[in-house]
């Protein structure tokens, strides 16, 4: 099996855009989240808000894995989430 690399995944829609570490990104539909920093353990809709992508979750202990929301999004110092490629969508 060959490795996979852990910075690009090529997504199929919006014209095949790569989305990499470092891409910017906008929530594209409603995800509710719980672990706001500024709101604990109350709903908050991260839709429309824009964060960057600071890792993307391929492989484990050099193993591949298939990760249910491979994308770790940075929103603010103290509030990362991960999302799957239909939640976001590239801004830069």
């Amino acid at each position: 099996m060959p490795a996979i690399q852990s910075s690009t995944i090529v997504l199929a829609r919006n014209n095949a855009s790569a989305m990499e570490v470092g891409t910017r990104i906008r929530v594209s539909t409603s995800v509710m989240i719980y672990h706001h920093p500024e709101q604990r353990n109350i709903a908050f809709d991260l839709k429309g808000q824009e964060g960057e992508i600071i890792a993307i979750a391929t492989s484990w202990q050099g193993r591949p894995v298939s990760a249910n929301y491979p994308y770790v999004v940075k929103f603010s110092p103290k509030l990362k989430t991960h999302l799957t490629e239909h939640e976001i969508e590239s801004i830069s």
